[in-house]
């Protein structure tokens, strides 16, 4: 199966995309001095981690053997 060149496009702008916003959450952090309530902290914590394992998915191709499991 031949990967279209769409889709990598596509990858890699949702790559993008999440390691922008979690520079602009950071961002925003610093700039208040990391104060915030502990919701606000845990809700900001788990975000950048579903982002950061979004971009881990993203950029593993599940491998021939694995599509053919499925």
């Amino acid at each position: 199966m031949e990967t279209k060149p769409i889709i990598t496009l596509l990858r890699y702008a949702a790559i993008g995309g999440n390691i922008l916003f979690i520079l602009w959450i950071l961002f925003n952090a610093m700039d208040e001095g990391f104060r915030g309530t502990m919701p606000e902290k845990l809700s900001a914590i788990g975000l950048i981690g579903l982002l950061t394992v979004n971009c881990t998915l993203l950029l593993t191709k599940p491998s021939q053997k694995q599509l053919k499991s499925q």
